[in-house]
């Protein structure tokens, strides 16, 4: 499969699992279309830069249920490197669009995600989450909104 509808795949999963997810909550359905997974949706104004210890996050919520226990979004980072100690706190399914990310779990066991691939990480884990960057399409449940 092409990468592009790959990338479309993705999204049309992620956009039913909106609609499952929050039936009844959705007035109109939250589009990301090929300009925007290219980059144009930090244009947006409802991006959000922030910096901390000299690295540059953009994020943009693309959806955000009624609850807010549901959302989706695009996120880009720079370097980092974060020890994880407290469980993760959501349910996140991620589909990396560029650059990689090593998750490596409290009992050790490493994996690299890499451009064209997706992972779910549960609420429950640990470890540390390292990268020299990346952009992501993301997908989170959390049963408290916190973390939205």
């Amino acid at each position: 499969m092409r990468f592009d509808k790959l990338v479309i795949a993705v999204l049309f999963a992620a956009m039913a699992a909106v609609v499952s997810a929050s039936a009844g909550d959705v007035s109109h359905p939250a589009k990301m279309g090929r300009e925007d997974i290219a980059g144009k949706i930090f244009e947006r104004p409802n991006m959000i830069e922030t910096t901390q210890d000299g690295n540059t996050t953009l994020d943009v919520t693309t959806f955000l249920n009624s609850a807010g226990t549901f959302g989706s979004g695009m996120y880009r980072s720079g370097a980092v490197r974060y020890e994880i100690s407290e469980p993760y706190g959501v349910d996140e399914f991620m589909y990396f669009l560029e650059g990689s990310v090593t998750l490596t779990s409290a009992d050790g066991t490493v994996q690299v995600i890499n451009a064209g691939e997706g992972v779910t990480i549960g609420a429950d884990w640990t470890g540390v989450w390292e990268t020299q960057g990346y952009t992501k399409i993301w997908v989170i449940y959390s049963e408290d909104g916190s973390g939205l």
